[in-house]
C-alpha cells in the first residue's frame, strides 16, 4: 500500500466495506460506522489525499487523483469486489472508481454526493476549508448542516485535530479553491452514470446547504434515492440511523424500498 495513503483497516467477514470521507474532514468521521460494521465486515477508511494522514499524497487535490489511488490500493490489498461508501466530495470519488474498475465495486452508497450538477456552495466550502480554531470548525459545521441539526463535541474534535497538522490548512486551501473554480464543480455527466450496473443508493437532505438536492433529480432509474426531509449536507452526523441502515441493505443486497 502506498505509504502517503493512509487507511484504516479494522474487522474483518466476508464482505469489505469501503468509506470515503467529504472535503475537510477524515477517516474518523467514520467511527460510528466502523465500530457498528466492523463486527461481521472488514471496513477501511481512508483519508482522502490532502486530508489527515494522506497530507502528503502527490498532487492531492483533483478527485479522479484520489478515486486512480484508491483503486490502485484496494487492487494491491487484493480486494476484489467492495462495497464503496462516499460522502459529497468522497461520493464523486466513489462513482469515479465504480466507473474505472466497475467489476471491483459490489454496490455504491451515495450520501449527497458531489459532481451531480454543477452548482455548489463556494463560499461556504472556502470559508471551511480555512477553519483551524474550534469555534469556526463549529460554525462551518453548523452552516452546512439543517437547521435542527447539533454539532457534538465529539465530532469536532476529529475535524479539529486532523486541521491542526502543520500545512493542513494550506491545503484544504489549494483543494476548495480547485473543487469550487468559478464557482462551479465539475459534473459527471448523467450518461456516464447510467453505465453503472451496480447497485447505487443515494441518500440526500432536503435542506442542503452545500449541494442542492435537486441534483438528485433526472438520475439513472436504477439509483435508488430517498430525499431526508430537514436533513443538511452532513448526512453522517445529522442521520446516523439512516445512513448505518442504508449500508446494511447495501451488504445485504436488498432495497430500502
Amino acid at each position: 500500500m502506498s505509504s502517503t495513503l493512509y487507511s484504516s483497516d479494522r474487522g474483518s467477514g466476508p464482505s469489505t466495506l469501503v468509506l470515503l470521507h467529504g472535503f475537510g474532514a477524515s477517516h474518523a468521521v467514520w467511527n460510528d460506522v466502523v465500530a457498528e460494521f466492523s463486527r461481521t465486515t472488514r471496513t477501511i477508511a481512508y483519508d482522502l489525499p490532502g486530508h489527515g494522514g494522506s497530507l502528503a499524497f502527490p498532487d492531492a487535490g483533483p478527485p479522479k487523483l484520489a478515486a486512480r489511488a484508491i483503486a490502485a490500493d484496494l487492487a494491491e490489498r487484493g480486494i476484489d469486489r467492495a462495497h464503496v461508501v462516499g460522502h459529497s466530495m468522497g461520493g464523486a470519488i466513489a462513482v469515479l472508481i465504480g466507473l474505472m474498475a466497475p467489476d471491483r465495486i459490489a454496490s455504491l452508497t451515495l450520501l449527497a454526493p458531489g459532481g451531480f450538477g454543477p452548482e455548489i456552495n463556494g463560499p461556504l466550502l472556502r470559508r471551511y476549508g480555512a477553519a483551524v480554531e474550534a469555534s469556526e470548525i463549529r460554525g462551518c459545521l453548523a452552516a452546512m448542516s439543517g437547521p435542527q441539526a447539533t454539532v457534538s463535541d465529539t465530532s469536532l474534535g476529529a475535524y479539529r485535530q486532523m486541521r491542526v497538522q502543520h500545512g493542513q490548512a494550506d491545503k484544504l486551501g489549494e483543494i476548495a479553491a480547485l473543487i469550487t473554480k468559478g464557482e462551479r464543480q465539475g459534473e459527471i455527466p448523467r450518461e456516464m452514470l447510467a453505465t453503472l450496473a451496480m447497485p447505487v443508493s443515494v441518500l440526500w437532505g432536503d435542506a442542503d446547504p452545500v449541494l442542492p438536492v435537486s441534483q438528485a433529480q433526472g438520475l439513472p432509474a436504477s439509483f435508488k434515492v430517498r430525499i431526508l426531509p430537514g436533513a443538511g449536507h452532513m448526512l453522517i452526523g445529522e442521520t446516523p440511523a439512516e445512513v448505518a441502515a442504508l449500508i446494511h441493505a447495501q451488504l445485504a443486497g436488498r432495497s430500502t424500498h
